[in-house]
């Protein structure tokens, strides 16, 4: 008798199918000029890998203030730097300029809408960091941004691009383990109460739930899908965001628990198990770099799990920028990697999780 299988989220199955990712370098299309805005510490690290890319050409950068903008476009051979001027933003400089075509936004969670929603009615493509917007509301507001103008969006979700994901699902799919029974995910580490800090202000959407779970809740919803319903238990900080959180989902056939915290070191793992054997991925469950995978028939033989190492190009980050790149070349509004109705399900999840735990933010709009 074969094993009971899975069949993956159709956003899963897309990313495994998605040839173009197994060659990022290789370009899908005519040059596109970028534009980045913010020049934090996420886009250090993202900036090198879109200029990666045979078909991308880093065009400017935008920043409060001029002198960072300046040092960032130094460092990273960018060719125009704008910084805030009188009676006008660096922001709205960036929007204005003909040679940027999609651009990639780096500010922190709360300033996306209002960034994002000036790209896009200034006709800019647009990767956002995740999460794309800090609530619902706000996540309709700029689809329908997108659509009106004809331009291209996407939530930087990262990790449904990479080749650890891709392979862990093509595992998956192809009954390895057989029905996925759970799920569980943690990921966090201690850091130290910082009232000036993006992770504890709440006005810029800190805490856990948005800058964390995206990551152990990917994997569950590739697998399990939208869950029936949900437990949540979560600390509360003295700045007002969550500082631990812990979810307990409930899917009928299978149930899942993802932790997240900022208050403690704890071992970054998924484990998925199901009727015929378990997958693990340990440390950088955003973008693994190995898989342990262990089958009924290898206990059967006295088999050890099977290790495979994934090697991964640049920081990870190329293949999401490559997606992007080839829905812009392509005409396309959407990534069916990351498709607008999944960030808006999760941010509706999240409404409701910051609903039961009290954490609300400025002007929040549900």
């Amino acid at each position: 008798m074969q094993p009971e299988t899975l069949s993956p989220a159709p956003f899963a199955l897309a990313a495994v199918d998605a040839a173009h990712l197994d060659d990022p370098l290789s370009p899908t299309g005519r040059p596109l000029g970028w534009g980045v805005v913010g020049t934090g510490r996420i886009a250090e690290k993202v900036v090198p890998d879109i200029a990666a890319l045979p078909d991308a050409r880093l065009v400017a950068v935008c920043s409060r203030t001029a002198a960072r903008a300046e040092d960032f476009a130094r460092r990273h051979g960018v060719a125009r730097a704008y910084g805030d001027a009188t009676g006008t933003t660096g922001l709205e400089r960036l929007a204005a300029d003909p040679e940027v075509e999609v651009v990639y936004v780096a500010t922190p969670h709360g300033y996306h809408h209002r960034d994002v929603s000036v790209l896009l009615r200034a006709g800019k493509h647009v990767v956002c960091e995740k999460a794309l917007a800090m609530t619902a509301a706000e996540v309709r507001d700029l689809t329908a941004l997108a659509r009106e103008h004809g331009v291209f969006l996407m939530e930087g979700v990262w990790t449904r691009m990479t080749p650890g994901f891709r392979t862990a699902v093509r595992w998956l799919r192809d009954g390895r383990i057989g029905r996925v029974r759970a799920v569980d995910a943690a990921i966090g580490m201690h850091v130290p109460v910082d009232p000036a800090h993006r992770l504890f202000r709440n006005e810029d959407g800190g805490g856990v739930l948005l800058d964390m779970m995206v990551y152990p809740l990917t994997w569950t919803s590739a697998v399990l899908g939208a869950p029936h319903d949900w437990r949540v238990r979560a600390e509360i900080g003295p700045t007002a965001v969550d500082v631990d959180l812990a979810l307990t989902l409930d899917f009928g056939h299978a149930r899942a628990h993802v932790t997240g915290t900022l208050a403690g070191v704890v071992p970054h793992h998924v484990t998925i198990s199901g009727t015929e054997g378990w997958l693990r991925v340990d440390g950088r469950i955003n973008c693994p770099s190995a898989l342990v995978l262990q089958t009924a028939e290898r206990i059967r033989q006295g088999a050890d799990p099977l290790v495979e190492q994934v090697p991964v190009l640049g920081a990870g980050f190329v293949y999401e920028m490559r997606e992007a790149t080839r829905c812009v070349q392509e005409g396309l509004l959407e990534s069916p990697l990351v498709p607008w109705a999944d960030s808006l399900e999760l941010v509706e999840l999240f409404d409701r999780v910051r609903g039961q735990i009290g954490v609300a933010y400025p002007n929040d709009r549900r």
